[in-house]
């Protein structure tokens, strides 16, 4: 069991498309060089766009399969650091990110998995974060996080061998839910996941779910319930219902379409998983 994380054990595993230079990390790390970070690139590409990494830090797998689910899981794989972070291409790190993540983890060895905090591009915080660490999470809790916010501890994945869902996520067959699905394998694998409110980047705040029209939102919704199989379907989905109602993101004559898509997306996960 390692007793202390240092610098270097670090490694972001970053999910990207048809690149062919490593200029887009500059921006990425604007207080220093990126290559004084290990950084794993999994670039989905053609084969007459490859991406090359000339620093020995940032090594770049060119992948000629489509999706974000399959782009995480080819670099949890390849990842070599004993903690991985998951990241995208468009986020931009603060300073301390890396001090923060080791610290994390090396106050909590027990964590299989830490979870940390974004900030917008307007400085605010990206979603409402526990005030401080948050060491029992419930599914709502699990439901909520964001992929970008994941590090892991590389020697519990290795032992487990739990994979993103490649039915979840962009570029498949139900596009949203894949970090949730991943976190509620890994919580069913009786490990442990906390989240540490510490903001270690900023993201653009246009998530996949502000793309998605009613009718996609509550078919990818149908088909996540049913996939996490130990959450109650139909209370999942009346619970989402009401805070939509709430917060006014649909109206009362849009339930039955709401209720009508969960069950298409249900039934769809079904006959995919057969």
């Amino acid at each position: 069991m390692i007793k202390e994380f240092k610098k270097g054990d670090l490694e972001i595993v970053m999910a990207t498309m048809n690149r062919d230079s490593l200029d887009f990390l500059i921006p990425m790390f604007p207080f220093c060089h990126f290559s004084e970070f290990s950084i794993l690139i999994i670039n989905q590409t053609s084969e007459n766009k490859l991406l090359v990494s000339d620093f020995p830090s940032v090594r770049v797998v060119n992948s000629f399969e489509k999706g974000l689910s399959k782009s995480r899981n080819l670099g949890l794989q390849n990842a070599h650091g004993k903690i991985v972070l998951l990241a995208d291409d468009d986020e931009v790190f603060k300073e301390d990110f890396e001090s923060n993540i080791l610290k994390a983890h090396n106050n909590y060895p027990e964590a299989a998995s830490i979870c940390f905090a974004i900030e917008g591009s307007n400085g605010l915080l990206f979603k409402k974060y526990p005030s401080q660490t948050k060491l029992q999470l419930n599914n709502l809790d699990i439901f909520n996080i964001l992929s970008i916010e994941i590090s892991l501890k590389k020697a519990v994945f290795d032992q487990l061998k739990i994979k993103f869902d490649t039915n979840f996520g962009l570029g498949s067959s139900f596009m949203m839910g894949e970090e949730a699905i991943f976190l509620s394998d890994l919580k069913n694998q009786k490990q442990n996941i906390i989240i540490v409110p510490k903001v270690i980047a900023v993201h653009p705040a246009v998530s996949t779910d502000d793309k998605l029209n009613l009718e996609q939102r509550y078919y990818v919704l149908g088909a996540f319930l049913t996939r996490v199989s130990n959450y109650n379907y139909l209370k999942g989905v009346f619970l989402k219902l009401f805070f939509d109602i709430k917060q006014s993101k649909i109206k009362i004559n849009q339930v039955f379409v709401a209720l009508k898509s969960a069950n298409k997306g249900k039934e769809d996960f079904l006959q995919l998983t057969k």
